[in-house]
């Protein structure tokens, strides 16, 4: 099993920054693709970006590009979001999720990810 903890959600202003991190533990590999997603009231979850460990690939949401990061970090086994110039659109439960088989292209549909964070929350204050 694995097991993935999301940190750092909280508030901030339209052109703000904040950075997510997602801690994964258990029976991890550092094989996986990891995810962001992320969920506003009333809408479905969205792709944002992810991140292939193996060769450092990683895919962004055209609505994210130029604005989030995603990165790693092997030895601590987490990944990280650093999100800036921040939208009041950008508001939404942000997950963390990982995809333990092995694919050609990083996957982008929350049902190819099999393990999933608790989520934290991101506001954005216009």
């Amino acid at each position: 099993q694995v097991q993935l903890v999301e940190s750092g959600g909280g508030l901030v202003q339209a052109g703000g920054s904040l950075r997510l991190s997602c801690a994964a533990s258990g029976r991890f590999f550092t094989s996986y693709d990891m995810g962001w997603f992320r969920q506003a009231p009333g809408k479905e979850r969205e792709f944002v970006v992810a991140i292939s460990w193996s060769g450092g690939r990683t895919r962004y949401a055209d609505s994210v590009k130029g604005r989030f990061t995603i990165s790693g970090d092997n030895a601590k086994n987490t990944v990280y979001l650093q999100m800036n110039s921040l939208k009041p659109e950008d508001t939404a439960v942000y997950y963390c999720a990982a995809d333990r088989d092995s694919r050609v292209v990083i996957p982008t549909r929350s049902y190819e990810y099999e393990y999933w964070g608790q989520g934290t929350q991101v506001t954005v204050s216009s």
